[in-house]
């Protein structure tokens, strides 16, 4: 029994301290991320405790969780991939939310996006080409609390006119242009992120902003790389 005892504390003692939540990881790597806005801006306090809220883990295929809490993006399924984590912390802090918010996302992929809008108070629209993914991702939001995200299928360049106006539309694939859709579903005072460029081009991640007289003004960002947008924009120039 003394033995048994002996070897339990000697393994004890060896055993390595637990590192740091992966989410608390994730968001260690993102520190910082305002820099891509422009000089003297600040990381959003609400955005990092957003992504420190959403495990990312569970919007990963299996294969790929080990790099969960890595600042990279990540393949899911059908071609599609989950945006790197600096890149999601930059959009939504860049459409300056406000609780009670109701947010456009275009390309709902796996639903992470969706999530770190929800945990910042918004009310999620989000729509998927991609059938298949559109329900994985409405059953994984429902399954982790995020119920109050609506997700439809359909084309997300059309945006959704059922709902329009916005506050904020954020779309989470490479347009050819602004779409003017969903130009036109932003209400006065709103903001939209955009990445605008071809596949494998460059893409520059566009800030559009709607002034309170229906003024439409645009400022490029940083430049990023997205997969494309597809159905009726994808072709428009």
């Amino acid at each position: 029994m003394r033995r048994i005892l002996a070897l339990l504390l000697v393994a004890a003692c060896a055993a390595p301290e637990a590192g740091p939540a992966p989410e608390v990881r994730m968001v260690e790597a993102v520190h910082g991320y305002a820099r891509l806005i422009g000089p003297g801006e600040a990381d959003d306090a609400r955005v990092l405790a957003a992504l420190a809220a959403v495990p990312r883990a569970a919007f990963v295929p299996g294969a790929w969780r080990h790099a969960a809490d890595e600042d990279r993006a990540l393949p899911i399924a059908h071609g599609q991939t989950i945006s790197q984590p600096t890149i999601v912390a930059l959009m939504t802090h860049l459409l300056a939310l406000k609780p009670g918010g109701r947010v456009l996302e275009v390309g709902t992929g796996s639903g992470y996006q969706a999530a770190v809008l929800a945990e910042m108070g918004a009310r999620v629209f989000s729509i998927e080409i991609i059938p298949e993914l559109a329900a994985e991702a409405a059953e994984r939001l429902e399954r982790l609390g995020y119920g109050t995200v609506a997700v439809r299928t359909g084309d997300g360049g059309l945006g959704w006119p059922e709902e329009a106006p916005f506050d904020a539309i954020i779309v989470t694939a490479a347009a050819p242009r602004v779409p003017p859709a969903l130009v036109e579903q932003l209400k006065p005072g709103g903001r939209m992120v955009v990445p605008v460029g071809p596949e494998g081009g460059i893409q520059r991640l566009i800030l559009v902003t709607r002034a309170e007289d229906g003024a439409v003004s645009e400022r490029t960002v940083t430049d990023v790389r997205f997969v494309p947008l597809t159905g009726a924009e994808a072709n428009a120039g």
